[in-house]
């Protein structure tokens, strides 16, 4: 009985190393596979990460191109806000232009409404020169030749059209006159420019005197120098006698009066006299 015993003890003791063999080889086993498994997830999370990176690089240059055409929309944007601003500013100045003119306009037809009457019985006429508005009455009417004595129709003429132009508010004027091209040489007149000089004084004197302030109105003398017909024929030279009273323009009313108005300003700052005033204010 002892030694079956013995024999049955040692088949069991040679019996345990053996699972402990198959136990140690299935471990193994087990761990290669989940070294496999690892290796295969690795592997997929590399390729997870390489398919991110390269669409976050792809998002990354979408995003700067967006950006890139935001920019440009922006400043084209800009572009367009600052044209849409110019042209407010052409329109609102074409519009003030526009008001200008209509208003010059409806001056011009009302100063001609008022001298109608004698537009009609052909004593003076209304036109624009040069861009100003100028009552024109002929020399022959108002003066005897080579004098510059007004006649009576030429003063009753004068009269008239003063109460026209004193009626008219915060306008100035200025008288001048014109002769042909036949010289004059006398004690009173040595010249053209002194027979044209003392007509237009002869007009301004009659015009304030009939209730046209002074303040408001100037002489002046072109003599022959700025004819509007030959002075070859007697029709001619008799249109360039002349006497032009000159509605002084409003420099108030031009674009970039301010403007103007702050440079002279400063020029008379520099030069410590006073600034002109502008025509029609009442200033001497």
């Amino acid at each position: 009985m002892n030694a079956r015993l013995i024999i049955a003890v040692l088949l069991l003791a040679s019996c345990i190393p053996k699972r402990r063999y198959d136990d140690a080889l299935a471990e193994q086993e087990h761990l290669r596979t989940q070294v496999e498994q690892c290796t295969d997830d690795k592997a997929k999370l590399d390729d997870t990460v390489s398919r991110l990176q390269s669409e976050l690089k792809a998002s990354e240059g979408a995003l700067e191109e967006t950006n890139r055409k935001l920019a440009e929309k922006i400043a084209e944007a800009g572009a367009l806000q600052e044209d849409i601003e110019s042209m407010r500013a052409a329109l609102q100045d074409a519009e003030v232009r526009k008001a200008r003119a209509d208003a010059t306009l409806a001056e011009y037809k009302d100063l001609v409404a008022r001298f109608q009457s004698l537009i009609d019985a052909g004593t003076l006429q209304v036109k624009v020169i040069d861009g100003r508005m100028v009552v024109q009455l002929a020399t022959d009417i108002l003066f005897p030749q080579g004098s510059a004595t007004l006649s009576s129709d030429g003063r009753a003429a004068v009269q008239e059209v003063a109460q026209v132009l004193a009626a008219i508010p915060g306008r100035a004027y200025q008288v001048a006159g014109h002769t042909d091209s036949v010289p004059i040489s006398t004690d009173r007149f040595p010249s053209n420019w002194h027979l044209g000089a003392e007509r237009a004084i002869a007009v301004v004197q009659l015009l304030v005197d009939s209730g046209l302030q002074p303040e408001r109105v100037s002489a002046a003398s072109y003599a022959e120098f700025q004819p509007v017909d030959t002075n070859r024929t007697k029709e001619g030279r008799a249109h360039n006698r002349r006497i032009e009273i000159t509605i002084v323009p409003d420099l108030s009313a031009l674009p970039g009066y301010e403007e103007l108005q702050g440079l002279t300003d400063g020029a008379s700052a520099d030069t410590g006299q006073p600034a002109a005033s502008p025509a029609g204010s009442g200033a001497p």
